[in-house]
């Protein structure tokens, strides 16, 4: 197979600018529910704090767990005058999870950009981007646990304990560059995957969806998430960086290994293989060996290879929404199978 470069890996059908203009209505409430929440909190809140929240949620997040969501909660019945949840002030708590999420990993990676500016570490130091993370994930389980009931907290909290516990055994990969594509995909689907099927699942679940609905859109997230970390695994070494914001090869940097990293070392030839075990096994190496560890990967479709194994997993995304209505929900069922095509193409 031959490599596609940065601009095939990731030149998609998706009509990107049909996919915002469907989505904007709903992104917009997102936000103004967001709004209003900071501002009801805010004579309880240190100003500081206020300041540092508006600062790191609205800057350019796509909210697509929030956004996934409300389209589940629609696709299965949920909506005005069917519901007393107020899905958008729910919907919300997973945008201020994630973001708490971002707050906390930038302090950890020593981030100095997020989305094109300057991470919330830099502009406000680790010690307020760790507090504001801090009280996001508070704010984040007492909207579920209010909007969704005990057993929408009791998914939310699964997921949250999941994201940790990836993470963790990300930390325990570390040094293993032996690592099997079964080791990737089990800290994928901590670290990503659960709380993008969560997102979903407690969209179907305040709707009143049986639980065959509710499994069904879990596993639509489940899949959707591991795509969505793989397609950003690719941007970190095929990514540009004006479209990302953010540097590219700072995984190779870490010596973190991910899919195409994987894949290349599995198929790689001795030779090409002990260069990579010895560029990994050294930061200097690393530092300086970014670019000659991508045309290794290529060499072995290490990049084609893992963009195919996204596919596979959007391809069983899409499979899960065969057993409801389309005609009934046909607006929401367009915009979630476009997300899940925008996720194989997105470039950023």
């Amino acid at each position: 197979m031959k490599d596609m470069g940065a601009t095939g890996q990731f030149a998609g059908a998706v009509d990107g600018a049909g996919l915002k203009t469907a989505i904007a209505p709903d992104v917009a409430r997102i936000d103004q529910a967001m709004q209003a929440d900071l501002a009801a909190l805010k004579g309880d809140t240190a100003a500081l704090l206020n300041e540092v929240l508006h600062y790191g949620l609205f800057n350019g997040g796509k909210r697509i767990r929030p956004l996934l969501t409300v389209l589940c909660f629609r696709l299965c019945g949920g909506g005005e005058g069917k519901s007393q949840v107020d899905i958008y002030r729910l919907a919300m708590a997973f945008e201020y999870l994630h973001c708490a999420t971002l707050f906390h990993d930038d302090v950890i990676d020593q981030a100095l950009t997020r989305r094109g500016r300057p991470a919330v570490n830099v502009a406000y130091g680790e010690t307020a981007a760790i507090l504001a993370g801090d009280f996001l994930h508070a704010r984040s389980m007492l909207l579920v646990g209010r909007g969704g009931g005990i057993q929408a907290l009791e998914i939310f909290c699964k997921a949250t304990t999941a994201m940790v516990d990836g993470e963790f055994l990300q930390l325990h990969n570390a040094s293993n560059y032996n690592l099997a594509e079964a080791d990737y995909f089990t800290v994928i689907m901590g670290k990503t995957a659960r709380l993008i099927g969560a997102a979903c699942e407690i969209g179907a679940l305040v709707a009143g969806a049986d639980a065959a609905a509710q499994q069904a859109l879990r596993n639509y997230g489940l899949h959707l998430g591991c795509a969505f970390q793989i397609i950003d695994d690719l941007l970190d070494y095929l990514g540009d960086e004006a479209s990302t914001g953010k540097s590219v090869g700072n995984d190779f940097q870490e010596g973190k290994m991910t899919l195409p990293l994987i894949v290349a070392m599995t198929r790689a030839e001795d030779q090409d293989r002990e260069r990579l075990l010895f560029m990994l096994a050294s930061a200097e190496e690393r530092k300086g060996g970014f670019a000659e560890a991508c045309a290794l990967i290529a060499r072995y479709d290490g990049f084609v290879l893992a963009r195919q194994k996204a596919a596979e997993m959007i391809a069983s995304a899409l499979a899960q929404l065969h057993s409801f209505d389309q005609a009934a929900v046909e607006q929401e069922m367009a915009v979630l199978e476009m997300l899940a095509h925008y996720v194989l193409s997105r470039n950023k």
